[in-house]
């Protein structure tokens, strides 16, 4: 017992002794430095001596307990100046690891998720024609999720996958008043070639409310009178109601007599657009660039009944699964049917991806 009691005495009288100024602190303190100073000027170096992290931890530990006068006397090899720099260095790293934030987590806003990111960059690989815009409507149209399209930029450029040549950031039209829904669509035609190098010329309707494609004819050659009113009529043909205003160019076909008296007998009114002016024609004009740059520039046919058959094709993706801009993101027939509709939010976890026109085009589907 009388043991224990001496041995608690001396701890205790050990621990005064540390803790006061000065004394055995200090002492130890000098003889640790003193003893690193030397180990590091026994490191082979030709000019400066080498510090590794544990030396200027030691040093700047042991400037602590010694006073500046000691301090003078005892840096062998190193200046005061530096041995109180490393102290100075502990005394900021020992306030940073008490008051700093003690998570993981960076200020700012958050960024887009890992699946989020992949997910960009599957559409991007899949669908190189796709344009910033273009991948973050169809984001929000596949899974509901809204992402800005500079996101989706600083995505794709951070992962080195560059848009292929040619201008994809083509203006959005404005929309037309919404009470033109289902009243005013737009008619106009384009010629393109076959693999034999024959004229073929389309027509496409649309309607001006909703984007939607009416329908889409084919004709081989140069079309007359009678042939754009039968193309005209194989397109309307099942669709009901019938439009009250039909808006088209000042194309020489749309003069002939034949067309005039069709349009009386459906009791349908032309409105013409200003001459030479493609932006007083505006949404049809957009719908054939994106035909031409999205599709046919991609792909090749033989004959009028294949590029019909095609076309149809581009119809269905364009109308049911294409989203635009100008439409707050929804499809042409989202548009058409419930023009206020919001999508909802869907897990990125699970997805499959839906082909259109026979591979070009690739969009994930929420499972």
């Amino acid at each position: 017992m009388r043991s224990l009691i001496e041995l608690a005495t001396h701890i205790l009288l050990t621990l005064l002794k540390l803790c006061k100024p000065g004394g055995v602190k200090a002492l130890m303190a000098e003889n640790i430095a003193l003893r690193q100073q030397l180990i590091t000027l026994n490191r082979k170096r030709n000019r400066a001596p080498r510090l590794t992290t544990q030396d200027r931890w030691l040093f700047g530990l042991a400037t602590g307990f010694i006073t500046h006068v000691r301090l003078n006397k005892i840096a062998i090899i190193l200046k005061p100046t530096t041995l109180l720099k490393f102290h100075k260095a502990l005394v900021e790293r020992k306030y940073k690891l008490l008051h700093s934030n003690k998570g993981n987590k960076k200020p700012g806003r958050k960024g887009p998720t890992p699946k989020m990111v992949q997910l960009i960059i599957d559409i991007k690989q899949r669908n190189p024609r796709y344009g910033y815009r273009r991948i973050a409507m169809q984001v929000y149209q596949s899974f509901g999720i809204t992402i800005s399209s500079f996101a989706v930029g600083r995505i794709i450029r951070k992962h080195h996958i560059l848009f292929p040549s040619g201008n994809n950031n083509g203006p959005s039209w404005l929309t037309f008043i919404d009470n033109t829904a289902d009243s005013l669509w737009s008619i106009d035609f384009f010629k393109c070639e076959s693999i034999t190098l024959k004229t073929h010329t389309v027509m496409a309707v649309i309607d001006q409310y909703s984007r939607r494609l009416i329908g889409i004819s084919v004709h081989a050659g140069d079309p007359c009178g009678n042939d754009i009113c039968r193309m005209f009529n194989s397109i309307i043909s099942g669709q009901s109601p019938l439009p009250k205003h039909l808006s088209s160019d000042n194309d020489p076909l749309f003069k002939f007599h034949q067309w005039q008296a069709n349009l009386r007998i459906l009791e349908i009114d032309e409105i013409k657009s200003i001459p030479y002016t493609p932006v007083s024609h505006p949404f049809i004009e957009r719908v054939f660039g994106s035909i031409r740059q999205e599709f046919l520039d991609h792909t090749l046919f033989w004959n009028e009944r294949d590029l019909r058959k095609k076309l149809n094709k581009y119809k269905n993706y364009y109308n049911n699964t294409r989203g635009h801009s100008s439409l707050d993101q929804l499809t042409p027939n989202q548009r058409s049917e419930h023009p206020y509709t919001t999508r909802d939010v869907e897990n990125l976890s699970a997805y499959r991806w839906q082909s259109h026109c026979s591979g070009i085009f690739h969009t994930p589907i929420a499972a």
